[in-house]
């Protein structure tokens, strides 16, 4: 059972500095259920020190400061949202962790270790690992594994992606887990080598992605599905960063209210 709670959440934002902790930042600030208490950044970053109202472009100060120290950003924090890097979120997780603090991780490239270590520590706090916040691109995934049990093994399915030129993995997250659902709807083995097209003829079955990288596309995926003489795409497409930001903030709402545990997107939109 959870506690219905009526102060605001306090939050902390890992990553503050990067195009989705910008998002987060404003959108914190435009709503009356978050109280930011931290800003996160690297060691080199420039942003050191500066008022996170200067760093989202909020056009007046907030009075939380930009900081490289974890202890610092975490004092007093609820509910922690991680958009860093990947090669952070360990370090992230453990001071997470040290000070009793909820994590959402949307940081995405984890390497198995890392997926491990979050798994370890949901023993003792809440940690909710998302591929992408979107809620639209969350049902998507349900429709996916749908469409994938109900037609058969002779229909090829493709994972088509595309964000802004400066997005560094490729699947990116998002591809991957619909790809995972894909491969689940059919009652297959998890992805092996996703990013690695075979050479030669298309074997039965097999899961093929594209990712394209370009301009400033916020988001695009397309699960395609090609049978005989007809093909199915189910498409999501992100207009806006912010839309992720604002499905972070619903997640980092509900994380404060539940118990210690490794959740999902699913289990925010009730469809676990």
């Amino acid at each position: 059972m959870t506690i219905a709670h009526h102060d605001p959440v306090r939050i902390a934002i890992l990553g503050a500095t990067g195009r989705m902790g910008r998002c987060l930042l404003r959108a914190v600030h435009d709503s009356t259920e978050f109280e930011l208490v931290g800003a996160l950044a690297s060691a080199g970053s420039p942003a050191l020190g500066q008022d996170v109202g200067e760093v989202a472009t909020l056009g007046r100060t907030l009075g939380v400061r930009v900081t490289a120290d974890r202890a610092q950003a975490l004092f007093n924090a609820e509910v922690a949202v991680d958009f860093s890097v990947a090669s952070a979120v360990e370090g992230n997780l453990e001071a997470c962790v040290a000070n009793a603090c909820s994590l959402l991780v949307g940081t995405t490239g984890l390497l198995p270790q890392t997926l491990s270590r979050l798994g370890e520590a949901s023993a003792r706090i809440p940690v909710l690992r998302a591929a992408n916040t979107s809620l639209g691109v969350n049902l998507l995934a349900r429709l996916v594994a749908q469409a994938a049990a109900a037609l058969p093994a002779e229909y090829d399915i493709e994972v088509i992606e595309a964000h802004h030129r400066y997005k560094l993995d490729a699947p990116s997250g998002t591809a991957l887990a619909l790809g995972e659902a894909a491969a689940a709807g059919r009652g297959g083995p998890p992805l092996t080598n996703p990013g690695e097209r075979a050479q030669g003829a298309r074997t039965e079955g097999s899961i093929g992605f594209v990712s394209i990288r370009g301009g400033d596309i916020a988001g695009d995926h397309t699960v395609l599905f090609a049978g005989p003489g007809e093909r199915l795409e189910l498409t999501h497409r992100a207009h806006d960063r912010m839309t992720f930001a604002y499905g972070a903030l619903r997640a980092a709402s509900w994380l404060r209210a539940v118990p210690a545990g490794l959740y999902t997107m699913d289990d925010v939109l009730g469809l676990s």
